[in-house]
């Protein structure tokens, strides 16, 4: 019964964590502008993350280490110090992008200008990282995401036409707005799901809890549940904004758009709910992408790291941690916009993914480490589809942000 639990719980905390402030703001583009017509960018991103979340959990498993741990020592310092760089700064930009969203869900809230939100978001953030157990940590988050299948929930309520948007997912079209949009948003979508920060996450908290071959089973099923019901809630996302954004012809740049048609369907209290469930699913990625952050330099420099290790003893990655969160701190406090700042951070995020996952199949396919549990050949043949999918998103994000002007 026990190990069932475990296994439920992180099911449930797999699902609150995949949504976040990139997916609400690229999903709600997505719908407003092209309807369901980006379904199957958020199908290729879940198959994507569980397929490459599976072989980050499997190499902590059976290794005992985490996979930026294991890349410098395959690698090289030298690439491994490139991949470091590249997934510093992104993962930094997404922290900042993440507490942006935590201080507009709390205006949401409370009508109180987001500004004033962001200090108080950055030491929540620090003191949670701080004084919370991890398990506990990542349970709270994850179970209070769950608060967005309110949306799916609004989906049924609201007056749907599901011919219509079953046609809008089978025969997908630019519908008047631009096929440089249509691909910009596309590879936005897929950049948010696929993010670099979850797989680097994912193996680093399967050593933070101690996982060992005979857990393999278990997150396998939790990536494998986990993440398609998180793809669900996703798709949510673009079904209420295709049904009641794009009619009226708005285009998403606040969180206030996003949760409109929950606000149409429930009132103050799909308001309430729908806040609460932003509030949830960025705080939680806030906190993922600053012990992200932490965790990849302290492993590639061989620093002790986790938060299982009291500070005394793993100072550097609680300076690192606390640095982070200030970096990300005083890059709102520029007044930047926050979802301007998201969409920033999914094309950069695009551009970074290879460095990110290139590596993961290097050492998932390696011997030395993982002996007979190395990658079987249809996931090795899976994993080189998604990566040359990955590639051409790479390739194609920066030309499709100055060619679109970032998808207008």
């Amino acid at each position: 019964m026990r190990k069932l639990l475990a296994a439920t719980l992180g099911i449930l905390s797999a699902v609150g964590g995949f949504v976040d402030i990139g997916d609400l703001v690229a999903a709600g583009q997505a719908g407003a502008r092209f309807g369901m017509a980006h379904t199957w960018v958020l199908l290729l991103g879940v198959v994507a993350i569980c397929a490459y979340a599976e072989m980050a959990g499997r190499i902590a498993a059976v290794t005992g280490r985490a996979v930026f741990d294991l890349i410098r020592e395959r690698l090289g310092a030298r690439v491994a110090l490139l991949n470091l760089i590249a997934s510093y700064l992104v993962t930094v930009i997404t922290l900042a992008a993440e507490l942006g969203g935590v201080a507009l869900a709390l205006r949401l809230a409370t009508g109180v200008p987001y500004l004033l939100w962001v200090p108080v978001a950055g030491l929540a953030v620090w003191l949670v990282l701080w004084r919370m157990r991890f398990q506990l940590m990542e349970r709270v988050f994850g179970l209070a995401g769950l608060a967005l299948v309110v949306f799916a929930v609004a989906l049924w309520w609201l007056p749907t036409d599901w011919a219509a948007l079953g046609r809008g997912v089978v025969l997908p079209t630019e519908a008047g707005q631009g096929w440089g949009a249509y691909w910009f948003i596309a590879v936005a979508l897929f950049a948010s799901t696929v993010s670099p920060y979850e797989v680097f996450f994912f193996s680093s908290g399967g050593v933070e809890e101690r996982w060992s071959k005979a857990d393999l089973a278990d997150a396998r099923f939790s990536v494998l549940v986990g993440f398609p019901i998180g793809g669900f809630l996703a798709l949510s996302l673009i079904a209420t904004a295709t049904v009641v954004l794009r009619p009226a012809g708005v285009t998403v740049s606040s969180l206030e758009q996003v949760a409109h048609p929950v606000v149409l369907a429930f009132g103050a209290a799909g308001l309430a709910v729908a806040a609460l469930a932003f509030f949830a699913v960025t705080f939680g990625a806030a906190l993922e992408t600053g012990l992200s952050a932490a965790y990849a330099a302290a492993q590639y420099f061989g620093w002790q790291w986790g938060k299982r290790v009291s500070p005394r003893e793993a100072a550097r990655f609680h300076t690192v941690l606390l640095v982070s969160v200030l970096l990300g701190v005083l890059l709102l406090l520029t007044t930047i916009d926050p979802v301007t700042l998201t969409e920033y951070m999914l094309i950069i995020s695009a551009v970074a993914l290879p460095l990110t996952y290139l590596p993961i199949l290097v050492v998932a396919n390696d011997r030395t480490y993982l002996g007979d549990r190395v990658n079987g050949r249809a996931l090795n043949l899976l994993g080189a589809v998604i990566l040359l999918v990955i590639l051409a998103a790479a390739i194609a994000a920066v030309p499709l942000a100055i060619g679109t002007r970032m998808g207008e």
